[in-house]
Formats: structure tokens, C-alpha cells, sequence
């Protein structure tokens, strides 16, 4: 299987992992010792989103898998 020359789930995991951190520091700055609770949060987001994108990855190659092998199987 050749891979894509531009993969959008990692850009977007990249993207959102930046921005989570960014966000998390920015909390800090602005608001002190009251941003933590915020900054679980944030954290929190940033782990299911990961999650989410680890899942479509898996669902995409095992499909891809079955694809290939249903191909080889009919040849």
C-alpha cells in the first residue's frame, strides 16, 4: 500500500495537540492558580480527541486491510 504524500489525520492530530497546549498556557497567563481545573479539562479534550483519531486510523487501515485481501481473493 503506497501512503499519501499530505495525511490529514496526523496534521489534524498535530493541529489539535498545538492548540490544546496553547490554550493550556494561555489559561495559565490569563487566569493564574483558577486555570487548573480548566486546564484538566483541556487536557482531557486533547487525550479523547487523540483517542478519536488513533480509532478513525485503526478503522481506515483494518478497512483498507480487508480491502486488499478481498481483492487478492478474487483474482
Amino acid at each position: 500500500m503506497s501512503r499519501p504524500a499530505f495525511d490529514t489525520l496526523r496534521a489534524l492530530a498535530i493541529a489539535s495537540q498545538a492548540l490544546g497546549f496553547i490554550l493550556i498556557l494561555t489559561l495559565e497567563t490569563v487566569m493564574g492558580d483558577a486555570a487548573r481545573p480548566w486546564q484538566g479539562w483541556t487536557l482531557a479534550a486533547m487525550v479523547a480527541f487523540a483517542l478519536g483519531i488513533a480509532l478513525v486510523r485503526l478503522y481506515r487501515r483494518n478497512k483498507a486491510r480487508k480491502a486488499l485481501a478481498r481483492q487478492r481473493g478474487e483474482e
